[in-house]
């Protein structure tokens, strides 16, 4: 479960912006309402989802990369080798390019919350550090710092007792790889606690989504354990599609005699048919045939649900691609029906600023400012905002900016056309 994210000096970001799903104190009778919205924990509450709108080039997707990029640095760091570089982009007026970059997350795995952070550079890290709440209490785990230079003593501080012999690991990591990543290689069973919550419960996707991150044993796996949901759920959505089967394909291939001879089966060999109400016997086939929101609505369903019973997180760039309004809000309708499961996500559709469907924490307006840079706030942060508003309608009126501007009177258009 995630509480905040900040990032800075990453793409079109900047100084630092913070993605805090902590819930502002809010206690009208509309917020009320919306009280499934929220996850308790032990007395606070936590945002299920947080939805970000702007403008074309404001950086909604720089978000979501930045926070994709530097789980990718964790979860590989451990492989680079000398001359490998840190594959993104820091800001690039104002001298950014020469300063670090830095990403911190506050999250909670296991009933434990954890501060982890680090900067870099896009050829070394610079700072690392990971902190950790036992008995509610902020505890270090270790810090690491390269600009002191010197020997690992110097540049590594670490707590007594939780990682067993860290200088062994201290010595066997380089400036292009993360203490953690290694130290999760080197089977420290603290650190890999935190590797596998980057891994299995903080799921980073860009649409069009596909199952090629899977193996065929997880996809199958979970199709079949959610095909009833899916079903049911693209019923509700209006869907003529009456069941859904998965078909392994077999693949052969020529041997040196001229027979053929089976090879395994992967995650390319699987196909899904489809089958509607009007002539249930005929099928389909699901990515050649179905409708380019069909197609979405599938993957979106396949993986959603398995974040919703499995309590992940899942951030997604532009979910609601190709996809009818009503459908988009089914879908956050599911993390919200969720026991403990998050949703970050992109939109350009405004009939998603709703605050019968969100609080108004949950509505985040990214903006680009004169400088290029971009800058985050909700429409919490707007305390001339009142409950009786149209906050879609404000939004496009400009009201809280991060619209675009756009020129559409016909004069104006002819005259770009060389239209008398």
């Amino acid at each position: 479960m995630i509480l905040e994210i900040r990032l800075e000096n990453f793409y079109s970001i900047k100084d630092e912006i913070l993605l805090d799903f902590r819930a502002a104190k809010m206690n009208n009778e509309r917020t009320k309402a919306l009280s499934e919205n929220l996850i308790d924990y032990n007395g606070q509450k936590i945002l299920k989802s947080i939805g970000l709108y702007g403008a074309n080039a404001s950086g909604k997707s720089n978000i979501i990369k930045a926070i994709s990029k530097c789980s990718e640095i964790i979860l590989q760091s451990h492989l680079n080798n000398e001359g490998d570089m840190f594959n993104f982009t820091s800001f690039k007026f104002d001298n950014y390019p020469n300063k670090p970059s830095s990403f911190s997350i506050d999250f909670i795995h296991e009933n434990k919350e954890y501060e982890y952070s680090f900067s870099l550079t896009p050829t070394e890290i610079l700072k690392e550090s990971l902190y950790f709440y036992p008995n509610g209490r902020r505890a270090k785990v270790f810090t690491r710092d390269e600009t002191k230079g010197g020997n690992k003593q110097k540049i590594y501080n670490f707590s007594d007792g939780i990682i067993p012999r860290p200088f062994d690991i201290a010595t066997n990591t380089s400036k292009k790889t993360l203490f953690l990543s290694r130290a999760s290689q080197m089977d420290r069973d603290f650190c890999k606690k935190i590797y596998r919550f980057f891994m299995g419960y903080f799921w980073h996707q860009f649409a069009p989504l596909n199952f090629k991150h899977l193996n065929l044993d997880e996809t199958m796996k979970s199709f079949n354990q959610d095909k009833a949901l899916i079903l049911h759920a693209l019923s509700i959505c209006d869907n003529d599609i009456t069941d859904i089967n998965m078909i392994l394909n077999e693949r052969k291939i020529p041997d040196m005699k001229g027979s053929y001879i089976n090879i395994d089966p992967d995650i390319n060999s699987l196909m899904f048919e489809t089958f509607h109400r009007a002539s249930p016997s005929i099928p389909f086939d699901m990515f050649r045939e179905e409708s380019a929101g069909t197609k979405q609505l599938f993957h979106m369903l396949f993986f959603i649900l398995r974040v919703v019973r499995e309590g992940k997180t899942l951030m997604i760039d532009e979910f609601d691609l190709s996809l009818h309004t009503k459908i988009a809000e089914f879908i956050i309708d599911l993390f919200h029906a969720s026991l403990s499961s998050q949703f970050l996500f992109t939109t350009h559709n405004t009939k998603l600023i709703d605050i019968k469907r969100f609080r108004r924490d949950q509505i985040i307006f990214v903006n680009k400012k004169d400088d290029g840079s971009t800058e985050l706030y909700s429409l919490f942060d707007h305390k001339d905002f009142r409950e009786n508003m149209d906050a879609e309608k404000g939004y496009l009126q400009g009201r809280f900016d991060a619209v675009p501007i756009v020129n559409t009177e016909l004069a104006s258009l002819k005259k770009l056309l060389m239209i008398n």
